[in-house]
């Protein structure tokens, strides 16, 4: 049984932390829900929960969530509510960098094994950067509003306590999906006696897609390992399938520790929708994405706004909708930029944004012209293309390095972004002349 442990602590840390944080969860929800906890006390153990999830699974490293958190909150008390975002954003981002360049350090220049506990300090970094910067927009917006003027020391540290649980709530410390602080803050009152039912029932059958996800990992990997690709020997169709099977593998990843991330916020009894009463209620609204609907998606456009949800919609306010030039190109700099800066991020995520640009242009100009008939037969072909693009961008993304770009180029796999590209710059060409 402790061998049996302690495989399952080696290979699914992350998973094992978010499990782990379940029971804390269910007794949050319940004690809310029985009225053990006013909402005082609801904010003080969601913060105090991520405060003693952080020391449990970064060490000395939670320091970095705990700085950000201060200086924050330092700046909501002291900066005008109109500039908060810009000296929040220009902080948290400077922050971030520098421990995303020291990784990178560590790892090429000194050839340095990286703690654990500091990838994991700095990814739930990134979240904490989303969260930040969703409230000081609010704020910036007038969406949010925090007065304190001439408050006593007391009812200042009440007024930021729900600010503090936003930052520091252990449901989203390691992983999302993210919410508005106003939203957060409904939530938290909105747990009642009555509706919503209890969540056990919808957090097992979560947990069972999660084991499902993850089983189908295992057997994907095992049949990569046992029938690896050989550029001398293999069919080019051969290796093209085997580095999309490598992208489901690094995919069906993301799918898990979202679904797990749901799960740890769906029985804290977050993310509850009632629909009528003939329907059974909606435990989705807390979510970045679901598997079938995301590997449905026949246009790699559709594909990325689809793709990890919630971060998406917060790319989009944060540097899309506030550029008035290239939004397209400056959103997908940006993504290179928060998520640390390595070449096969360059590479990912400026590939996926040409290709998203090509694919509106190519779809406004070609689908039009279909017949009903050929238009399942494209949509088929499209799906196709989308699923070797996305492949190009997680290998790039995931392995980060020179390596991915070399995968990428033997298997010939490379040429579907290429492909699209060229035929967007033609379809330019031939409407400007």
């Amino acid at each position: 049984v402790m061998g049996l442990l302690n495989w399952l602590w080696e290979h699914y840390q992350f998973l094992m932390h978010q499990c782990l944080s379940l029971p804390c969860a269910l007794l949050f929800y319940y004690l809310a829900k029985w009225g053990y906890l006013s909402l005082t006390y609801r904010y003080l153990f969601v913060s105090v929960g991520g405060c003693v999830l952080a020391l449990v699974t970064m060490g000395t490293y939670s320091v970095l969530l705990f700085t950000s958190t201060f200086v924050f909150v330092l700046l909501v008390c002291s900066v005008d509510p109109s500039c908060v975002h810009v000296w929040a954003f220009g902080i948290q981002m400077l922050w971030q960098t520098f421990w995303h360049l020291l990784i990178q350090y560590r790892e090429y220049y000194l050839h340095e094994p990286v703690c654990i506990r500091l990838f994991l300090a700095v990814s739930s970094l990134m979240l904490l950067t989303q969260r930040i910067t969703s409230v000081s927009m609010d704020l910036q917006e007038k969406r949010v509003v925090l007065k304190f003027g001439a408050a006593s020391s007391r009812e200042a540290c009440v007024k930021l306590l729900p600010l503090l649980s936003y930052t520091l709530n252990f449901t989203t410390l390691l992983g999302g999906p993210l919410c508005s602080y106003s939203r957060f803050v409904s939530l938290m009152a909105d747990i009642r006696p009555s509706p919503p039912p209890n969540p056990p029932r919808v957090v097992f059958l979560k947990l069972i897609q999660v084991l499902l996800l993850e089983c189908s990992r295992y057997l994907l990997v095992y049949f990569l390992k046992h029938n690896i690709y050989d550029p001398s020997s293999s069919f080019i169709l051969y290796g093209a399938l085997w580095v999309w099977g490598l992208s489901v593998v690094l995919r069906i990843q993301y799918y898990s520790h979202w679904r797990i991330s749901e799960c740890l916020n769906n029985a804290a009894g977050f993310g509850f929708w009632e629909n009528s009463q003939e329907d059974s209620p909606d435990w989705s609204r807390l979510s970045d994405g679901d598997f079938w609907t995301i590997e449905a998606s026949s246009r790699i456009a559709e594909f990325a706004r689809r793709w990890n949800a919630t971060t998406a919609s917060w790319l989009r306010r944060l540097v899309y909708m506030r550029c008035k030039r290239f939004p397209l190109f400056m959103t997908f700099s940006f993504s290179v930029w928060w998520h640390g800066l390595h070449l096969g991020h360059f590479v990912g995520f400026w590939t996926w944004a040409a290709t998203v640009k090509a694919d509106n242009n190519i779809h406004r100009h070609l689908r039009p012209k279909l017949s009903s008939t050929l238009e399942k037969t494209y949509t088929f072909f499209s799906w196709i293309n989308t699923q070797m693009i996305v492949a190009c961008v997680v290998i790039a993304v995931e392995l980060r390095n020179l390596s991915a770009l070399r995968l990428l180029s033997l298997t010939y796999v490379g040429l579907f972004p290429l492909f699209n590209i060229i035929l967007h710059i033609l379809l330019k060409l031939n409407k400007f002349y």
